[in-house]
């Protein structure tokens, strides 16, 4: 056996015990048998597994930032971080992104596409119940994935499922999901975090208002804006969900989570202050998780709305940000700089094109070549979106005057921000979650007619390589149209990506995970809920 199917091996042993699929003595045994000494064996046994063993029981408190109270229990509607943590606390998908940044089964337990990808086959877990005690049926999944479709549909991710020619039960236990075309990254798509299974209502409708969901937590109270109280739902169809009882606390002010886990109030917050992070690791009983994500921030403009109908105001407003200075006094070093399109170098795909730099030469350049001049624009923020939102966007106007662009920052409040900003005003700050593949967050941001286009881009070339690549199965060819794709966004697109942000999390040092913590949402993938647990 060499040192790779060593190693894998040991992984596979740890694993198993963990899960107390294996004693200590079968442990022993199997670590023994890969040529490790008995000495080693027990020092895995004492760090790996029993420092690292799931403990039942306690109540999860935790403090969320960017609640409000227009947050609402209709899954086509959310936008919040603290509806992203709930939905994923309270409710199920058909697949979901496992602590490695990799696809896993949730209520699906497989799934097999045809040749050309245009048809999906999913075979569903047959111990899934809803938290009322009905049995989750194919008829529910079907039901919960048409709520998004259809021209009567308000939902934000009608644009995810605009390829979907049909779904249909075949059985009570498989979905068969037809395309148009091939769509190889549909697995992806489906654990998208507004695609929740819900009780079917008999009548090809779903019921989302009850709050009813097959997660691993009921909800027994949501007082949209303040806080939501969950308890265990003893059908979970998954491992996890070590709590007994989970406590979600709307906490917008940064000094505010950050006290409350100080003080011990909450377990763990869903965003640390960058700025005083170092003060915090320091404080006792304090844990901090930093962990590298495809998460980024956006400033997007409205294309049809002037000045950024103008491609040279565009260009302009991108060369006259220092990024480099942002992320040092912004981000204190945790994050990574942003070229104007939404890849990150850790996502699939990334494209290796060359960074755009601070230019306030180049600004001008183009502002003479628009035609307008000196410009001044309202650019609108909020720092429930971000801790240090406002201070960035202060920070960039400092840097837009030496090109003469005039950016008058906002401060909004921090309640209702996504309902009355974001969509609403042509200027923003906004903050996204990583998605999995590119496709997924082209045809949620970038996609022409998207619910979520929110800088309003049309450009023909992007929207027709986006359906092209779906359907592409040769990987060379699939990377080659992304990187078109990404070049569009950076020198045509309507939106200023100065960063990607590391996820900056904080922990009483009594709150337990695996070596691994996913990076798509805060507090790992959203799904710390079920996959923590209390050592004491």
């Amino acid at each position: 056996m060499n040192k790779q199917e060593t190693d894998a091996l040991i992984k596979s042993i740890i694993e198993q015990a963990r899960k107390k699929r294996l004693s200590r003595r079968g442990f022993m045994e199997g670590a023994l048998a890969t040529g490790a000494t008995a000495a080693a064996a027990s020092t895995l046994w004492s760090t790996k597994v029993a420092a690292q063993t799931p403990k039942k029981g306690g109540t999860f408190r935790v403090g969320v930032h960017d609640g409000n109270t227009a947050d609402s229990l209709d899954p086509g509607t959310t936008e919040s971080v603290f509806m992203i943590q709930l939905s994923h606390a309270v409710r199920s998908y058909l697949t979901l992104i496992t602590n490695t940044n990799e696809l896993g089964p949730d209520v699906a337990d497989s799934w097999e596409a045809s040749a050309d990808a245009s048809e999906w086959t999913f075979k569903l877990n047959p111990n899934v119940t809803f938290h009322s005690g009905k049995k989750l049926t194919a008829e529910d999944v079907v039901a919960s994935l048409n709520f998004h479709r259809g021209e009567k549909t308000t939902s934000a991710a009608k644009a995810l499922l605009t390829d979907v020619v049909d779904i249909k039960a075949d059985g009570d236990l498989t979905v068969v999901i037809k395309m148009g075309a091939g769509n190889a990254d549909l697995p992806y798509l489906l654990s998208d975090y507004h695609l929740v299974m819900l009780p079917s209502d008999g009548s090809g409708g779903v019921d989302w208002e009850s709050g009813d969901g097959t997660g691993p937590y009921k909800l027994d109270n949501f007082d949209p804006g303040v806080r939501a109280e969950l308890s265990k739902h003893d059908g979970w169809h998954r491992e996890g969900a070590y709590f007994d009882s989970v406590n979600m606390l709307t906490l917008n002010d940064p000094n505010a989570r950050q006290t409350a886990l100080v003080t011990g109030d909450v377990d763990a917050i869903t965003s640390v202050d960058l700025k005083t992070v170092s003060l915090l690791e320091r404080a006792p009983g304090i844990k901090i998780d930093n962990v590298p994500s495809g998460s980024h921030v956006t400033l997007p403009m409205f294309c049809d709305v002037a000045p950024f109908d103008n491609v040279d105001v565009r260009l302009a407003l991108k060369y006259a940000m220092n990024r480099e200075e942002i992320i040092e006094k912004i981000l204190f070093g945790y994050g990574s700089l942003g070229n104007d399109h939404p890849i990150a170098p850790s996502l699939p795909y990334w494209a290796d094109l060359e960074q755009r730099s601070y230019d306030p030469d180049k600004a001008k350049f183009h502002m003479e070549k628009s035609g307008l001049g000196s410009i001044n624009v309202d650019l609108s923020a909020a720092d429930s979106v971000m801790s240090g939102a406002v201070d960035m966007c202060v920070l960039y106007s400092e840097h837009a005057k030496q090109a003469g662009i005039n950016i008058n920052v906002v401060r909004e409040p921090n309640d209702g921000y996504w309902s009355n900003v974001w969509l609403v005003k042509p200027f923003v700050f906004v903050q996204w979650g990583a998605r999995p593949t590119p496709d997924v967050m082209f045809s949620l941001a970038y996609k022409e007619g998207a619910a979520w286009n929110e800088s309003h881009w049309v450009n023909e070339q992007f929207n027709k390589l986006l359906v092209e690549a779906k359907s592409e199965l040769d990987e060379a060819k699939r990377g080659d149209m992304y990187q078109e794709m990404q070049l569009l966004c950076r020198d045509d697109g309507g939106t200023v990506v100065p960063f990607f942000i590391n996820r900056v999390m904080g922990r009483r040092d009594n709150v337990a995970h695996g070596d691994f913590i996913a990076s798509n949402w805060e507090l790992d993938g959203a799904r710390g809920y079920e996959r923590w647990w209390f050592e004491s």
